[in-house]
């Protein structure tokens, strides 16, 4: 039987890149660590999920969409972790909300599921403050 050969792992250094495209505001950088399949479940919205992006096309849409909310936005000491197909990062996020010009500072995490040595979950939680 001839070797199997493994699918690439997903490492702390590419959840660390991965933040680094989100500080860059760098949509097509993002979707360089997505599936095929992936998607975006945002810290808020409708659905006890907040709002859920399925597929490139559809989580594309959302990372603009939360990029947009927030042009100045920045992902600050950030944290990261790997465990398997799982992973999590740590951060604080710091900007300006558009829709208001009020500062933001809150601590969060983003929990993932990896397949085939992408991302093809992103969970995103966050404080509300208030």
């Amino acid at each position: 039987m001839p070797d199997q050969i493994q699918p690439q792992s997903v490492t702390v250094e590419t959840l660390r890149a991965f933040c680094d495209a989100w500080n860059r505001h760098d949509v097509d950088g993002l979707m360089s660590f997505m599936s095929d399949d992936c998607e975006f479940r945002s810290s808020a919205g409708p659905d006890v999920c907040g709002t859920r992006f399925s597929g490139r096309e559809s989580v594309r849409d959302g990372y603009a969409q939360a990029l947009a909310a927030m042009p100045d936005a920045q992902w600050t000491r950030g944290r990261h972790f790997v465990f398997g197909d799982r992973g999590l990062s740590q951060w604080t996020l710091v900007g300006t909300r558009a829709s208001d010009g009020a500062t933001v500072e809150v601590d969060g995490c983003d929990l993932f599921t990896f397949s085939g040595g992408l991302i093809r979950v992103k969970d995103s939680f966050r404080k509300q403050r208030g």
